[in-house]
């Protein structure tokens, strides 16, 4: 047997497209009846698979000379790849590079966008399934568990998930910095498209009362006015909107300006004061930009949310090298664990070894010295203490080469010192 190796086979949206990923992708009662499929290759001890919308990944250990074998040949037969394909799209990573990678993964690091919550629970799922079917054991339990706990405290520690890296997300935390509480806001979303109904939604997730839905048609605005639980208004009704709206999110696509200064300052006369956030995700805009002279009035157009969303990004990268400092500790602790749970038979028989001749000279020797039951009590004690001593230096340096250095030889090497018996 070679030395026990945690490895990942794996593809992501780094190293291949959608297509590609697709192909790859284990769903339902598919990843289940994989992962027993995979489990009972000769060479995958433990095993599990990682499967999201951007990436593919098999965890497992394994004692063969050519760990990724077995693998490389369940993704031939389950899922037709090609020498190809994994070769062009496939990374394969050992050790310190695959604990390191999943822990990367679990923290939201090798995510598209970097910061990102779903994965953590992707990979619980991943791990739990896995757990149920009996694939996982000792090595790989302890890895997701360790992966787990080290996004815990990159999330907690770290400020890689603050900050909007969406265009709707940053109208939310732009309007959270003008009206602090979200709560009874008002809220009027004027023409449709994805990214103006996302930052509807999250808005109203955060507190937003009222919503309403302008539309060039009464019958579109009520279609989704029904989808927010709104009110529907036709776009005749704008000016009457503005005056009751904190917030106002315009993505009609009309060639020409349909909120205008004039509109604005005739609605500011009706708020009593109060400010009014314009979001304009239109292109061409719906908004005129004289607009934003006005006092009490905000307005950001896609290029101004696309420019905080950048400066978050980089944020959050900025945060992704404390994180890894983080995860470095962790990946380093795991390792060692590794290398001391292959030692421990090795050294629990070397201790059981020293006690067997401790015992057998003691049984020889000690009914010879007519000694009291307390003078026994106090040999057997002494001679605890000198055997321990003794096993002390050489157990700590076998643990400690055997992270050093390749296991298989650092063992060989100590049975040989200490003529203990062969696997």
């Amino acid at each position: 047997m070679g030395d026990l190796k945690l490895c990942c086979l794996g593809l992501s949206h780094k190293t291949a497209p959608v297509s590609v990923r697709e192909k790859f992708a284990f769903k339902g009662e598919g990843l289940e009846e994989a992962l027993l499929k995979l489990n009972s290759m000769e060479g995958v001890d433990e095993c599990m698979i990682l499967s999201t919308c951007n990436r593919v990944e098999i965890y497992f250990t394994s004692r063969s000379a050519n760990p990724f074998k077995d693998p490389i040949s369940f993704l031939q037969e389950v899922k037709g790849a090609t020498l190809d394909e994994l070769n062009s799209f496939f990374y394969r990573k050992v050790d310190r590079d695959a604990v390191r990678h999943g822990f990367y993964v679990a923290s939201s690091l090798d995510s598209l966008v970097v910061g990102e919550p779903q994965i953590v629970g992707q990979f619980k799922d991943a791990f739990f399934t896995a757990k149920e079917l009996g694939t996982v054991g000792t090595v790989l339990c302890r890895f997701c568990e360790t992966a787990l706990k080290v996004s815990k405290r990159v999330r907690t520690e770290t400020g890689i998930s603050k900050n909007a890296v969406s265009i709707s997300f940053a109208a939310v935390e732009l309007a959270k910095k003008i009206f602090g509480d979200l709560r009874g806001t008002k809220v009027a979303i004027v023409g449709a498209g994805e990214m103006a109904e996302l930052a509807v939604k999250h808005l109203i997730t955060n507190g937003a009362s009222d919503v309403f839905v302008v539309n060039r048609t009464l019958e579109r605005a009520r279609a989704l006015a029904e989808e927010f639980g709104g009110k529907p208004y036709p776009l005749t009704e704008l000016a009457s909107v503005l005056k009751l709206s904190d917030i106002v999110i315009s993505s009609t696509g009309a060639p020409g300006y349909v909120i205008t200064k004039d509109l604005v300052e005739g609605a500011l006369k009706s708020r009593g004061g109060r400010p009014i956030f314009l979001i304009d995700i239109a292109v061409p805009r719906d908004i005129e930009p004289e607009v934003d002279s006005l006092d009490g009035v905000y307005l950001y157009d896609i290029d101004d949310l696309q420019q905080v969303v950048e400066a978050n990004i980089k944020e959050r990268l900025r945060e992704a090298e404390v994180a890894k400092e983080i995860i470095e500790d962790y990946v380093e602790r795991f390792i060692k664990w590794m290398r001391e749970l292959e030692i421990a038979p090795l050294i629990a028989e070397l201790k059981q070894k020293a006690e067997e001749i401790r015992r057998e000279v003691l049984e020889k020797r000690l009914h010879k010295l007519n000694l009291t039951p307390e003078q026994e009590a106090e040999v057997e004690n002494i001679t605890r203490i000198i055997i321990n001593k003794l096993l002390h230096q050489p157990i700590t340096s076998v643990k400690k080469k055997a992270v050093e250095e390749s296991q298989n030889q650092v063992v060989q090497i100590f049975r040989e010192i200490f003529g203990l018996g062969k696997e």
